[in-house]
């Protein structure tokens, strides 16, 4: 009876709060085919499609251990969230959204996990004057959602990746204001890493390359953004720069083997532009960056050692890449889509500390498996049938990689060993929207 009488207590307490608050399920059932002619880096189950990996001969060099066909069907990143709107805080309209998918990997093979997971406060105040009404807009959120760099509008393909490595790709922890005057406006963002990571040294003995997220949270700074935007009708422009500051190692040996704390760090900046621009059916899509370090976006930028202090401390460059997409898009029940991609080396602007015959030590993503490659580009057209909530759809995806010998600078040598790999992906999709 006491059970009881508690639970419609605490029932007739929450009552007030619910009433106030509008819950909408969304979310959808996805279902992935794909095929690849060889092995290639790949997450979330093989559905998120990165960049083929490098020729591995076999010893009498009459094989390539990587040209290996494969096959997959599964519905593990099939989705589910729920948009909140709540009371007015402050004068700010109020809202959240906690969404999530099967696409985690665990014991059990799929395990649910957080996708977005925020709060948001936002305001709308239009005021009148002699050259018209002018709308002012005013938005914070603190919590987990895109990336700045990713955005909220992603390119119309239908593979897991959404473009990746080409386009940047995270969701992260963050407190982000937003602010429009008209047409004009600026985003501004302190962000914090979780799912997606930087790689680094395992530890102060051990030089191998692990992803983690204590080498940003190390720094204590949190990665920071700023966008000047612009919108305009079916137009959507913008100009960022990201700025983040990692510590490799808090500690390391010196040359007698003494292991003592140390003050190691590596700044990066990474410039973006962004233009969109989208009518009732055609959709075109652009975005180009000057990347350094930039593996906690999925991309394959990372850093290197450039110095060996006598205290056993290391010193650390950045890498560099031009990454630029292009997407076009045309159709709503019947819609056909091009994304197309290209990423370069551009190596470090400095000499790498060599560690005998020509050896470096570079930290990015996938480890020691992508430390040699020169560019990588992308192809791929696709088609979709959508009608209401009904999605049906078949794309093609050639992904190719010119690997290499590294230079001092972690540049690849245009000589004989400079060779070409290239993968052939089949994707299908079908997948029913709620």
């Amino acid at each position: 009876m006491k059970k009881h009488t508690l639970a419609l207590i605490l029932g007739a307490l929450a009552l007030p709060l619910t009433a106030q608050v509008t819950v909408k399920p969304y979310g959808f059932v996805r279902n992935y085919f794909n095929f690849d002619t060889r092995k290639t880096y790949t997450v979330v189950g093989g559905e998120y499609n990165m960049i083929p990996y490098d020729e591995l001969w076999n010893s009498d060099l009459s094989s390539d251990l990587n040209a290996v066909p494969h096959a997959q069907f599964q519905a593990l990143t099939s989705r589910v969230g729920l948009r909140l709107e709540g009371p007015l805080v402050l004068g700010y309209q109020s809202s959240g959204v906690i969404e999530g998918d099967f696409g985690g990997f665990g014991s059990n093979n799929m395990v649910f996990r957080i996708r977005q997971a925020y709060v948001k406060l936002h305001s709308t105040v239009t005021r009148s004057s002699d050259e018209g009404e002018k709308r002012r807009y005013y938005e914070i959120l603190v919590g987990q959602t895109w990336h700045p760099l990713s955005g909220d509008i992603m390119p119309d393909v239908l593979g897991m990746a959404a473009g990746a490595p080409f386009r940047p790709h995270s969701r992260t922890p963050q407190l982000r204001a937003t602010t429009y005057y008209g047409s004009f406006g600026f985003t501004a963002a302190l962000l914090y890493q979780l799912q997606y990571m930087n790689n680094g040294p395992r530890s102060a003995t051990d030089p191998a390359s692990i992803a983690s997220t204590d080498f940003a949270h190390n720094a204590l700074w949190p990665e920071a953004f700023l966008g000047f935007n612009f919108k305009y009708g079916p137009w959507y422009l913008q100009l960022g720069l990201d700025a983040q500051v990692i510590r490799p190692r808090t500690h390391a040996a010196d040359a007698l083997g003494v292991v003592h704390e140390v003050s190691e760090s590596l700044q990066s900046l990474t410039p973006t532009l962004y233009a969109q621009y989208a009518d009732d059916l055609l959709s075109v899509k652009f975005r180009t960056l000057l990347a350094q370090n930039t593996s906690h976006l999925n991309q394959l930028v990372g850093y290197a050692v450039s110095a060996v202090n006598p205290d056993g401390s290391w010193d650390y460059t950045p890498l560099r890449a031009t990454i630029s997409y292009l997407n076009l898009s045309y159709g709503k029940k019947y819609r056909a889509n091009l994304f197309l991609g290209y990423a370069k080396n551009l190596g470090a602007a400095i000499d790498l500390h060599d560690f005998g015959s020509a050896q470096y030590l570079i930290y990015t993503k996938g480890g020691d498996q992508f430390t040699h490659l020169d560019d990588i580009w992308r192809i791929c057209p696709g088609i979709s049938y959508n009608v209401k909530a009904f999605n049906l759809g078949l794309e093609y995806e050639l992904t190719g990689v010119h690997y290499g010998d590294l230079d001092s600078r972690a540049a690849i040598l245009d000589n004989d060993n400079r060779h070409s790999v290239l993968n052939h992906r089949i994707c299908a999709l079908v997948k029913y929207n709620f």
